[in-house]
């Protein structure tokens, strides 16, 4: 929940950042000057950049969470069974064993998004964001594909 909370405060000052620089582009776009011109749609462009990628952020969290709760609904939500070291880290060689398993159940099922759900999940845990990432929006992508009604038969 903290999480979320502050994902929507730093989104917040972040738009009311790009609302100060979309409006400063603007001014320099009516400026008539070649050079604020240049600046100003540069300005406008970046702040069509950032809105873009805050929309896929937003998007990506959403229907991780979706994915989360109607893997939570089917109990097939992955249980944490890793080892913490004495500080509360996660123990790499538990880390790399969960690992293992998940990567060998995609295998399995390169098809089901519910594996490449719990691949994501383990990849996290490994601390790998980037694999962590492409693997939910496998399962995202895949889920999507199966459609309500195959969600619905599991």
């Amino acid at each position: 929940m903290v999480a979320r909370v502050m994902y929507f405060v730093v989104t917040a000052a972040l738009l009311l950042g790009l609302v100060v620089v979309a409006a400063t582009g603007g001014q320099l776009m009516a400026s008539g000057n070649a050079a604020g011109i240049g600046i100003g749609v540069c300005a406008e462009a970046l702040v069509a950049l950032a809105l873009w990628f805050v929309w896929k952020t937003y998007r990506f969290g959403r229907d991780s969470q979706r994915l989360s709760r109607l893997l939570e609904a089917e109990g097939g939500l992955p249980v944490d069974e890793l080892k913490h070291t004495p500080g509360g880290g996660i123990d790499r060689d538990s880390a790399d064993a969960v690992f293992a398993r998940r990567k060998a159940e995609t295998e399995e099922a390169p098809e089901d998004w519910r594996s490449w759900f719990r691949l994501a999940v383990a990849y996290a845990d490994a601390r790998d964001t980037p694999r962590a990432r492409k693997a939910m929006e496998r399962a995202i992508t895949l889920q999507r594909q199966s459609g309500p009604e195959a969600a619905a038969a599991h």
